[in-house]
């Protein structure tokens, strides 16, 4: 297939592709919804528990922020080069091979964003209830909040869009109240230990603690997923996918501050509610109530875009003839990859019956960022094959290359290997369903052996 950058960069709004609905701000939150999740509300105090001091802690942040920010640039780069529906997929397929975009679209199905819905939708239910003083059962309410989300994405990409907006400012609000939280208590009851001296043991330890760092960072790159969706993709794209990086990453120390400050490092790995402890020390007990509704307000945003976004991956795999053919047609009115929305949701749900938040983690982000790697090193592909020279007027380009993608390509691998190490069992398991991907590419192979395929 001829390489051709930004093809679809400026196609016209003809009644029959995906509406050109999204502006600037709406691609930025967009990636800031992508990044908030449950994480920065829950997976710090996993963080404390692997690293012994209060310093170690906030490098870990720091670090994955700065490897949360070389991998945006990267983004940056390919989705101004290649602003179609699919991201990740159109841009590993034409980098490596048609398989690697399938392999990925299908890890992204099963494990990647099936995986995190299904851990987020179980966190929403559960912090819900909290928030309402009711203890039952959370499936029932898991599931429905993932219906919802699917049926107002299946209606519009700017519904989804306008929801995504609202829960995203109300999750930045949540936050806020979190560092405000932080700054008025006392400093932390428990004192931090003295930072011992790089070994062996404590590299290990810092790689386990960076999987729910990068777990909470990750979503960078759902804008690109829903680039076909963007006005001026080529400008707006890699101003979304910076702006909204480099703003959470600030957040997230600030958070990680406030945390520090209201409970030490001790009593930050003594919870497993370091946001609602946080909260109560200000608030008393309403506290505990009020940000178990922020974090609901989080999970359920981040639910919504997790139907937004990741559902394009599909449609452009059906559209190359290696999947479902009728995952790649729009909906004659909404014009919404609707067969994709519904097969996503349906998935997800069938996870949230069977697993949990712990359970699910570490396979989503074993295979996530071993696609991460696999994308950053497509910017080396590109500037082979299409040189900056040959680019439109405005490209982005990924500041600090080579070296800073190619740190990145060296963090997502010890990032799967830290997964590895840590959680095996679960690793394996990715593996086997990554590796099931292999006989389903061939026999859509077989079906469609042209060269799209």
């Amino acid at each position: 297939m001829k390489e051709e950058p930004g093809e679809h960069d400026s196609a016209p709004d003809d009644g029959r592709g995906f509406r050109r609905a999204l502006g600037p701000f709406d691609a930025t939150m967009v990636v800031v919804g992508g990044i908030i999740g449950a994480g920065i509300f829950i997976n710090p105090y996993i963080v404390a528990q692997r690293l012994d001091s209060a310093a170690l802690v906030l490098t870990a942040w720091i670090v994955g922020g700065g490897i949360a920010l070389a991998g945006a640039f990267s983004f940056a780069e390919l989705g101004s080069l290649f602003p179609q529906a699919g991201g990740q997929y159109v841009y590993l397929r034409r980098a490596f091979h048609p398989v690697v975009g399938f392999l990925f679209g299908w890890a992204l199905l099963f494990m990647i964003e099936g995986g995190a819905m299904a851990a987020i939708a179980i966190t929403f239910a559960e912090y819900t209830l909290r928030f309402l003083g009711r203890d039952v059962a959370s499936a029932p309410l898991a599931v429905s909040a993932i219906a919802v989300v699917a049926a107002v994405n299946y209606l519009g990409v700017k519904p989804g869009s306008r929801l995504l907006n609202v829960f995203v400012v109300l999750k930045i609000v949540a936050l806020a109240v979190l560092i405000a939280a932080g700054a008025l208590v006392p400093a932390g009851r428990a004192p931090a230990a003295a930072a011992p001296a790089l070994s062996g043991s404590v590299v290990a330890a810092f790689g386990a603690a960076l999987i729910p760092v990068m777990f909470s960072y990750g979503g960078w790159q759902k804008a690109n997923q829903v680039a076909e969706e963007i006005r001026r993709p080529r400008r707006y794209l890699p101003l979304a996918i910076v702006a909204g990086t480099v703003f959470v990453v600030v957040v997230y120390l600030l958070v990680n501050l406030a945390y520090l400050r209201a409970l030490g490092r001790d009593g930050l790995a003594a919870t497993l509610t370091p946001a609602a402890d946080t909260a109560r020390l200000v608030f008393g007990e309403r506290g505990h109530r009020l940000i178990a509704l922020g974090i609901a307000i989080s999970t359920f945003g981040y639910l919504n875009l997790s139907v937004l976004a990741p559902t394009r991956v599909y449609f452009a795999m059906a559209a190359d003839g290696i999947f479902f053919r009728s995952v790649s047609k729009l909906h004659p009115r909404f014009r919404t990859p609707s067969v994709a929305i519904v097969m996503q949701a349906t998935w997800a749900i069938a996870l949230t019956l069977t697993g949990t938040f712990a359970q699910l983690i570490d396979t989503v982000v074993f295979a996530d960022w071993i696609f991460f790697g696999l994308t950053a090193a497509a910017v080396f592909v590109f500037r082979r094959r299409i040189p900056l020279s040959r680019r439109p007027d405005g490209s982005f380009r990924t500041p600090g290359y080579p070296w800073l993608p190619a740190l990145f390509v060296v963090a997502a691998l010890v990032i799967v290997v830290s997964v590895l190490v840590s959680n095996p069992v679960r690793s394996g398991v990715g593996a086997i369903l990554l590796a099931t991907g292999l006989p389903a590419w061939l026999w859509w192979r077989r079906r469609n052996p042209g060269p799209e395929a």
